[in-house]
């Protein structure tokens, strides 16, 4: 796997997000990738986060580099999945590998569907 691209993530989403990791049994499948993740990320503050930079309740356009596929997702908990169009829970594969990643970056994923390239397109915050 190639050196993974730099992240940043609010503190927010941090508290956030480790809340839920310590509290949530059975953890998610990709709990490990999201932990790695989280722990190498470059914490800053709210009002600190480029806006380019993928955070929770962003709406970002995103695409698998095999396939070419395109999607629009918005980065949400998992208690906020049914509640949101289009929201994708940051436990989810994908959802962990997007979190802190800016437009034209990408990762490599592991997915229930093997390693995938994945790319940020374009992030709009609500």
């Amino acid at each position: 796997m190639n050196q993974p691209p730099e992240i940043t993530i609010t503190k927010k989403d941090l508290g956030q997000i480790e809340t839920l990791l310590a509290s949530t049994k059975p953890l998610p499948d990709c709990a490990d990738e999201l932990e790695g993740e989280l722990a190498r990320a470059n914490v800053v503050s709210n009002d600190a986060l480029p806006e380019n930079v993928v955070a929770l309740g962003s709406q970002v356009t995103f695409k698998i580099i095999a396939t070419a596929a395109t999607f629009t997702k918005v980065l949400c908990l998992p208690s906020e999945v049914n509640q949101i169009d289009g929201g994708i829970s940051v436990f989810a594969p994908i959802g962990a590998a997007i979190l802190g990643l800016s437009e034209g970056q990408q990762i490599d994923w592991d997915s229930p569907r093997g390693q995938q390239r994945i790319e940020i397109i374009e992030v709009a915050h609500n």
